[in-house]
C-alpha cells in the first residue's frame, strides 16, 4: 500500500550554525529502517563535523553550492550536480559560498549512532 507523507518532520542538525533537516522519509517521519530523504536548508557559513557513516549519502543540490571535503579531495557541488558519498569513507560537508537548499537521501536511513561524526 502505498503511503503518503502529507509534510515532513524538523530533525535537531548539527554542525556551526542552524540548518534545517526536513525529514520526509526515515526514522523519525516514516520509522523506515531501509533509506532517508530529507531536505536541507543550510545557512552561509555553516559546517559540519566530519563523519565516517555507514551509510551510503546522494545528494542533489537544488540551490546554491555545497562543499564535500574528503580525504582526497574537496568538492563544490552547485545547483543541478549531485555526489555519493559512499558509506565507511570520511566526509565533511559545509556552505561556504552561501546558503544552500540540497536533498539527502541515505541508504540505510541516517541515524545519530551511524553517522560516526568526528570526536569535537
Amino acid at each position: 500500500m502505498a503511503t503518503l507523507i502529507e509534510n515532513p518532520v524538523v530533525v535537531p542538525a548539527a554542525g556551526s550554525k542552524p540548518k534545517i533537516i526536513r525529514e520526509y522519509v526515515g526514522r523519525v517521519r516514516s520509522k523506515t529502517a531501509a533509506a532517508s530523504v530529507a531536505r536541507m536548508s543550510s545557512p552561509q557559513g555553516w559546517v559540519e563535523p566530519g563523519q565516517t557513516p555507514e551509510f551510503d549519502e546522494f545528494t542533489l543540490v537544488l540551490s546554491g553550492s555545497l562543499r564535500v571535503e574528503t580525504k582526497a579531495e574537496t568538492l563544490d557541488v552547485a545547483a543541478g550536480q549531485a555526489v555519493i558519498a559512499p558509506k565507511g569513507e570520511w566526509v565533511r560537508y559545509s556552505t561556504p559560498a552561501g546558503p544552500c537548499e540540497y536533498v539527502a537521501v541515505c541508504v540505510p536511513a541516517f541515524s545519530p549512532e551511524t553517522v560516526r561524526r568526528d570526536p569535537a
